[in-house]
């Protein structure tokens, strides 16, 4: 466990989340110092815990999605798990949810009763169109989101169906928006008089923020962005390619000082020269050319050649990477960012690093995701219930 301190030390968070935007939500908090309460249905918990790969019954995934958390079992439906979750919430600076629309109020735990009970609670509500408008009550995953917000629109080659990344981006960028947005109304409540709200995150709105200048180039000049593969027009070179064994190297050499020392690493002092290249436009304007002079140089090398030719050039360039890749790298180890964990039964396990680096207070992985219910009666005899109470919420299947 990490001595250091964490900036978001002293914080309560409650997440009443699944799956992946709400607890990427809450887990950013968590690796940074809050407490965060995960509450779970007890049937069975998070859907999270059987997704992807699986040891001895538990997902890989749930150990880093959940880790530095406190998990409790409540069920929403009965009057006693509703009471529980709401003392919990009393208590708590940030809640975390995402929830379709409507739901936690028709449960009673909406933000006007949850305010009346604690008026300085920041209520973090992510889900697919937001809390208003005419699609608020659609059901919304990040695959929407991504269609909806333009960027699956956009991702692939042109002369194919628009295709998606490899992970559930949409949620996770709805995260990041949410904890931003959590800290943002933490900071308001700090200095401007001690009212809590809410931050509301659409996961087609998270994805649409990121989309660069595709609003103002449709609504001056009429221009939809379209798929074009690994390049981007406008700004070349910067592409992907093949090298002679077979390997994948993307080469960023747009800038027009980067250029030139690209040029003259390959042999083609000519377009080093050429003025007609100076600049970007100039450059785009014979893309294919530039592209194609390219892909032939990278077939006629290996990629540990390749990169370190353009390393001595200081032209950016990367192997793009796979697991293996990251697991031997230099850059990786040294940043930490594959953190050493053990799972329950003393296996060895890696798992991603923090991020951001924080100089002072930096965050850091204390804990794996917990088993269902592991820290139930702890925060119950919290919150004043007694052992007797305690069982009698278990006999009752409120918890």
């Amino acid at each position: 466990m990490s001595e250091a301190p964490k900036p978001l030390s002293g914080l309560k968070v409650v997440e009443l989340g699944t799956l992946i935007a709400g607890p990427f939500c809450a887990r950013i908090l968590a690796e940074f110092g809050a407490e965060v309460v995960k509450v779970e249905s007890p049937d069975g918990g998070d859907p999270l815990r059987k997704w992807r790969k699986l040891y001895e019954g538990t997902s890989l995934w749930w150990y880093v999605q959940a880790r530095n958390k406190q998990s409790v079992t409540a069920n929403l439906k009965h009057p006693e798990g509703r009471e529980f979750v709401r003392r919990l919430i009393a208590g708590a600076d940030i809640l975390v949810e995402n929830f379709r629309p409507g739901v936690l109020e028709k449960l009673g735990l909406g933000w006007e009763a949850l305010r009346a009970d604690n008026p300085g609670l920041v209520m973090v509500r992510l889900s697919g169109f937001g809390q208003t408008g005419p699609y608020k009550d659609q059901p919304g995953f990040g695959a929407v989101g991504e269609s909806m917000g333009a960027l699956r629109y956009g991702t692939g080659f042109p002369d194919r169906p628009p295709v998606r990344t490899g992970i559930s981006i949409g949620d996770s960028i709805a995260a990041l928006w949410g904890a931003v947005g959590a800290l943002m109304a933490l900071r308001h409540r700090e200095v401007n008089g001690g009212a809590g709200q809410v931050v509301d995150v659409a996961l087609y709105e998270a994805v649409f923020a990121m989309m660069e200048s595709l609003v103002p180039e449709f609504d001056v000049f009429g221009f939809v962005r379209e798929r074009t593969g690994n390049i981007m027009p406008g700004i070349t070179p910067s592409n992907t390619h093949t090298t002679r064994d077979g390997k994948h190297i993307t080469i960023g050499a747009n800038g027009d000082a980067i250029f030139r020392r690209f040029m003259h690493t390959i042999g083609r002092d000519d377009l080093a020269n050429d003025p007609t290249l100076a600049d970007n436009a100039g450059r785009d304007a014979r893309r294919d050319e530039i592209y194609a002079l390219i892909d032939a140089w990278c077939r006629e090398h290996d990629e540990a050649e390749v990169l370190q030719l353009l390393a001595a050039a200081e032209v950016p360039s990367s192997r793009v990477y796979s697991a293996v890749d990251m697991f031997a790298d230099p850059q990786f180890l040294a940043r930490e960012m594959l953190l050493s964990a053990r799972l329950p039964d003393g296996t060895a396990c890696r798992m991603p690093g923090i991020v951001p680096k924080l100089s002072l207070t930096p965050g850091s992985a204390d804990s794996i995701g917990p088993d269902l219910g592991a820290h139930t009666d702890a925060v119950l005899a919290g919150l004043g219930y007694d052992a007797e109470g305690i069982a009698a919420l278990r006999a009752a299947g409120a918890v």
